[in-house]
Order: structure tokens, then sequence, then C-alpha cells
């Protein structure tokens, strides 16, 4: 079962960001507003050219339209990429020109946090639009930041696809998790409360090992995690970290994590399909983060957010089921689920 291409379609919109005064360089990639507007955070990280920026900002745009339609959310896809600049800058001045360039979109865009980026910088952000979500929240309002319930979906889908695939509980398992970031800790956090064992890997070794010393997580180096011997594999960190090697070596039987755009490629999901690993696919675990955002920007309130993240644990064992009973990858059924929902709104709209 041959999956579509890895998800490079060109955007419907793209804007160029430069402010060299303020320090602001990068992209926001608009993919689809045949359902709302583009929502999709904004992330803030090292790129060595415009180019790998740009294409980042695809693909992660490509993802947001098929995360926020799977969520059942009345938002389309989008995504910020700004390249962090090198040496000293005023982070300040830098995220309210970003704000400058989401206000000139009229509603087109609606930002957030992201890999890099902050409350405080979202407050910034806001000074000069008010198209942005992640904000300090008050009373039983949504909003703040919103990987607590990022991690929280992961955590339902990972326990929903471990009962099914794996016929276990996570306190009877082993879970190894790629990212101790705010996601990747938090739903360690969450998978030790459960009972399961973890092991843990990082860029940043502070982070990893304050984090292993308060949860008693066994600890290695970010290149042997995808291969160690554990039940489950939780990508946490950027993405492709699903290639054809690490495919191949790894001893997991269900991968299941937070980082957006897993699939290094699209002959990746044929070959975890082919090894019998299930694999939970990344948008629709991960949605709980844009779900807090969506409801944040509509005035909503953590009731709702928390009624809409508890769907991710049965929305992504619907699909590994499906998945599993027509014999083709769950990223090709999530894709095609994702994709007629698209159309409709694309036909009705037109």
């Amino acid at each position: 079962m041959v999956v579509r291409p890895a998800r490079l379609n060109p955007p419907m919109q793209s804007v160029r960001l430069l402010d060299p005064e303020n320090g602001l360089d990068g992209v926001i990639a608009i993919h689809s507003t045949a359902i709302g507007p583009g929502a999709g955070g904004c992330r803030f990280w090292h790129y060595p050219d415009l180019e790998s920026a740009f294409d980042d900002a695809c693909r992660l745009a490509e993802g947001m339209s098929y995360k926020n339609a799977l969520a059942g959310l009345p938002f389309g896809g989008a995504k910020a990429v700004l390249r962090r600049p090198e040496g000293a800058f005023d982070r300040t001045a830098l995220f309210r020109a970003f704000g400058r360039a989401v206000e000139a979109l009229d509603g087109l865009y609606v930002t957030a946090e992201d890999v890099g980026t902050t409350v405080a910088d979202m407050r910034d952000v806001s000074s000069a639009t008010r198209h942005v979500a992640g904000l300090d929240s008050s009373d039983d309002q949504a909003g703040g930041d919103p990987s607590p319930w990022t991690a929280l979906g992961v955590f339902e889908a990972m326990r929903a696809a471990a009962r099914m695939t794996l016929g276990a509980e996570l306190s009877d398992l082993t879970v190894a998790v790629q990212g101790t970031g705010n996601v990747g800790a938090s739903l360690c956090r969450r998978l030790a409360d459960a009972g399961a064992r973890l092991i843990i890997a990082d860029i940043d070794p502070r982070r990893r090992n304050a984090l292993s010393a308060v949860l008693d997580a066994h600890i290695v180096d970010v290149d042997e995690i995808a291969s160690v011997e554990a039940d489950i594999f939780a990508p946490c960190a950027l993405g492709g970290a699903l290639t054809v090697q690490s495919v191949t070596a790894m001893q997991a039987r269900l991968v299941c994590g937070a980082a957006n755009n897993q699939l290094a490629s699209s002959e990746v999901a044929d070959l975890l399909l082919e090894r019998g690993i299930a694999y939970a696919p990344d948008y629709v675990v991960n949605a709980g983060g844009i779900i807090s955002v969506s409801a944040e920007y509509l005035g909503e309130d953590r009731a709702s957010v928390a009624a809409r993240v508890d769907q991710i644990g049965p929305r992504a064992g619907e699909i590994l089921d499906l998945a599993r009973r027509e014999g083709h990858s769950p990223a090709w059924v999530a894709d095609e689920m994702a994709e007629r929902i698209i159309t409709a709104a694309s036909r009705q709209a037109a």
C-alpha cells in the first residue's frame, strides 16, 4: 500500500517576513482556508537558510490543515516559521514585528506558540494583532500555554493505541521518548504517573538529566532512542524522526508521539506497515494544542477544550482499527479522512 507523497503541496499563499531592523526573517505559509482561517503556531528555530524555513513552513501548514479538519475545528491550516537571528537580538521587537505581519493578513492567519516560542512571545505579538492565541487565561476560560493539552492528547491516544495494538496497559510497558521539551516532559510525567517505564533522550542534557532525576527515567543518546528495547517509541522533538534507517532498527511495536511530520518520506509508512509496527498519525494525536488555541480564539472555556481532547484517543483508535481491517497504513487512512472533510468544505464554499 503506497501512501501519497510526503506532504509538500504548495501553499495557497505564502508571505515573506523580512524586517532586518527588528531581526524578523521567515515566512507564513497558508495551506488551506476551506474550513476557516488558517491556524497554526509560530516556530522559532535555527534554520540555515530561507529555503529550509520555507519547506518546513509548507509541510507544517499542510499538516495543520489535516489536523484541524480531523479535530473538527473551524479552521484551515497555516504555519509561521521564523529564523532565529545569530548573536544578540531584541526578542520583544522581533515578535512585535511579527505581530504586525499577522495583522496585515486581516484574520487570514491565526498564530500561537510552537517550537521555540512562549506565552511571553505571544503577548508581544498581541500588542500588534488580535489574531493570536496562547495568551494568559483567566478564570475557566481557555488559554495559556497549549503544550500541556498537546501532551494530554498524546497520552490518551497512546493509552488507546496500546490497548488496541499491544493488548496492554501503559503500566506494563516501556516507552522511549525522544525530546523532553515542554510537551515531551509533560508526556513523560503523565506516563510515569501511569506506571510506564521510561527511556528518554534529548539534545539538551541539562533538561534531560533534570527530568530523569525526578522520574527515574533511563537516559540514552539521541541517536540511540529510536532503536532501544522498548514497547512504544514517542517522537516528541522536531520532525523526520521516522526514517528508513530508524524504522529498520526499531524494536518498538507502536509509534505514538507529539512531533509534527514524523514520517521522513512516504516509503517509511509502508515500511512501518511491513514490519508490523503500528503508527498513530502525528497530526491526529498531537491536536490538543490547537484545540486549546482554537477554543481561546473563539472565546470558549476549558471544559470545551477538555471535551475535544477526550476525543483524540477514540479517534486514534478508530483510525488504527480501520487501517488494520483494511490492510492500509494508518497514515493513509488519516490522510483520506482529512481530505474528504476539506474537499467537502471546499465544495460547499464554492
